[in-house]
């Protein structure tokens, strides 16, 4: 069982030491929420939730999936919301593809649908921007992860979610239409992608 081989690739050479011991500090509660549900043989359910669901929350709905898959810890559903929604940022895409995911828009409109596959014959990740309480996502027994401090702040209580777990990560929004743009997202995305796989190799299946 193996993610695509460029993703593969990715997920060698991330450099788990480099997270600091308060930011694994931050990283415990979902680690311990995803134990807490092997143990009692439970579907995990995960919510990324950030303001617009067009950036980070969807970088760690998409990562989380994928080293789910990449540590074989079974039954792991990933969804992401926002407070309100906008649409998947393309350079948000077009990051994960140049990391190794298969990356198909499926729709044209305002708020473009894709799939994300991580690997061959696993079910893509579907991805658009959503608020986080919509009918796609799960409405109980999840856990809400506050991936931006401006929804961790304005959403002190999130209807249905069992645990609500704040892990945030700074925009790369901040460098749209810049000359780093690129570099800064595949910078966030491989933040978020070294902090998931440190969640996922804590886990005794």
């Amino acid at each position: 069982m193996k993610t695509f081989e460029q993703i593969e690739k990715t997920i060698a050479s991330l450099e788990v030491n480099s997270i600091s011991n308060e930011r694994r500090e931050i990283l415990q509660p979902l680690t311990d929420f995803i134990q807490s549900k092997v143990d009692t043989n439970e579907e995990i359910r995960l919510n990324f939730i950030c303001t617009h669901n067009s950036r980070r929350s969807h970088l760690s709905q998409v990562w989380a999936q994928a080293m789910a898959y990449h540590f074989n810890i079974k039954n792991v559903f990933c969804y992401s919301g926002g407070t309100e929604a906008t649409a998947l940022f393309p350079m948000a895409a077009e990051t994960l593809k140049n990391t190794g995911f298969d990356v198909v828009k499926r729709s044209e409109d305002k708020n473009p649908v894709y799939s994300i596959k991580y690997a061959e014959n696993e079910h893509p990740v579907i991805c658009f921007s959503k608020t986080l309480d919509d009918d796609f996502n799960p409405q109980s027994s999840f856990a809400a992860i506050m991936t931006c401090s401006q929804a961790d702040g304005g959403c002190p209580f999130i209807a249905g979610a069992e645990k609500r777990i704040p892990i945030t990560f700074e925009d790369p929004k901040a460098f749209d239409n810049t000359p780093q743009q690129a570099e800064k997202y595949h910078e966030r995305s491989i933040q978020i992608a070294t902090e998931l796989y440190f969640i996922f190799s804590k886990i005794n299946a």
